[in-house]
């Protein structure tokens, strides 16, 4: 596995512990990297994704909630929600990884953290958010 793909599951299980066990960022960061050993490229990335997701939270919310039908948040399995958060903010932001990339990895880790159903139900979504994203680009 690529040390992308690493990082972007340590983001996953942090955005996780953020949403499910309400810990504060900085706890969060200190205690998931003394339990898990990683890369400094690995920390670094992962860092860069968890922080930037919850530093625009509710931007990426509003935007999911607004391609799901008859599917609130609140509703949403804890894993699925926060695969979403973070290739959103991914597609959102000024990276340079490419929209298809942020789509598949996303896909594979909810395969992985989630289920195949998960996968599908993430991808329906992430893929009318890059269609909306894609014709706003154009417009710009």
């Amino acid at each position: 596995m690529g040390l992308r793909r690493t990082a972007r599951e340590c983001a996953l299980q942090m955005l996780y512990e953020h949403d499910v066990g309400k810990h504060a960022l900085d706890t969060i960061l200190e205690t998931f990297w003394d339990m898990n050993e990683q890369p400094e490229k690995v920390r670094e990335f992962a860092n860069d994704l968890f922080r930037g997701t919850l530093n625009r939270l509710k931007e990426i919310d509003r935007l999911i909630q607004g391609h799901t039908k008859n599917w609130r948040l609140s509703r949403m399995a804890a894993v699925d929600r926060n695969v979403l958060r973070l290739a959103v903010f991914e597609l959102t932001s000024d990276a340079k990884t490419p929209d298809t990339v942020v789509i598949n990895e996303a896909l594979e880790i909810a395969k992985k953290f989630s289920t195949n159903e998960s996968a599908q139900f993430v991808n329906g979504i992430l893929d009318s958010i890059k269609k909306d994203l894609s014709q706003e680009r154009v417009k710009e």
